[in-house]
């Protein structure tokens, strides 16, 4: 088994075990990041291939980064894109992470894109780690894909077509995203109550579907004001939220200049 289907198994594991996982986003592509938060005890990080500026190949740098610490990598992508899934699963993630799911056809895409066949269309290839760059046999390899396959997680952000739980239904993880929920349905962002309906609303469908609950928080203490205390998939923050608020918490008080006497 190689380090990448380690790190799926034990992140899996834990999941199963109602533990609550954390860990960040990474927008910046920055390998000390990855150091930085395995020093801090984080579980997981995922890198952000929606909203940054990360190049491909600067994610590709990062997992392999992070394959080499032993800390589990997904990666998030905006749209199903077959070959970029396989070229970032070629690279060691450990799963995917699909922003906007809405309907089951495009959760059963994204489960085709991770599979190989005859259940899924992944293209087969030794040439990397998760396949020892071919110190594994064929076979070998996909008996091992087939116990330990990519996490997947979807985020639920919008209204669906199909119900919730089944959309969800399949996934390892059923992730809200409260701050595109909130806009994409055109709540108060100051309407805790309305906010917080919403994210009960998909921890429910996830207990229907029998799959964890996740979501997003800035800090983990803001985690059970927005409806994810039971959330044991948790993603907080991220490295450039945190990079910031350190150097504005760090930055010099300057005086308020005086009005101008033109302005008095």
């Amino acid at each position: 088994m190689s380090d990448v289907h380690r790190a799926r198994a034990g992140l899996r594991a834990a999941l199963a075990s109602g533990e609550r996982v954390t860990g960040l986003f990474v927008k910046m592509p920055c390998p000390d990041v990855l150091e930085l938060a395995t020093s801090a005890g984080f579980d997981f990080v995922v890198v952000d291939l929606e909203h940054s500026t990360l190049a491909e190949d600067e994610a590709f740098t990062l997992l392999r980064y992070a394959d080499a610490l032993g800390l589990p990598a997904l990666v998030r992508l905006a749209r199903v894109d077959p070959p970029l899934v396989n070229r970032v699963l070629e690279a060691g993630a450990v799963g995917i992470q699909l922003s906007m799911l809405t309907s089951v056809a495009q959760r059963e895409e994204l489960q085709a894109a991770v599979a190989y066949g005859p259940a899924g269309r992944r293209s087969v290839s030794l040439a990397h780690t998760a396949a020892d760059f071919g110190g594994m046999s064929l076979g070998d390899y996909l008996v091992t894909e087939r116990s330990e396959p990519p996490l997947l997680v979807g985020q639920i952000e919008c209204r669906t077509t199909d119900p919730v739980e089944q959309v969800v239904a399949g996934l390892d993880v059923a992730f809200v995203g409260t701050t595109d929920l909130t806009v994409a349905l055109g709540l108060d962002p100051a309407d805790a109550g309305a906010i917080r309906a919403e994210v009960d609303a998909v921890a429910a469908a996830a207990r229907a579907a029998g799959v964890v609950f996740g979501g997003w928080a800035p800090r983990p203490d803001a985690a059970e004001g927005l409806g994810l205390g039971s959330a044991a998939y948790l993603v907080v923050g991220s490295d450039l939220q945190f990079l910031g608020a350190a150097l504005r918490a760090a930055a010099p008080v300057r005086p308020t200049p005086p009005p101008s006497p033109e302005t008095r």
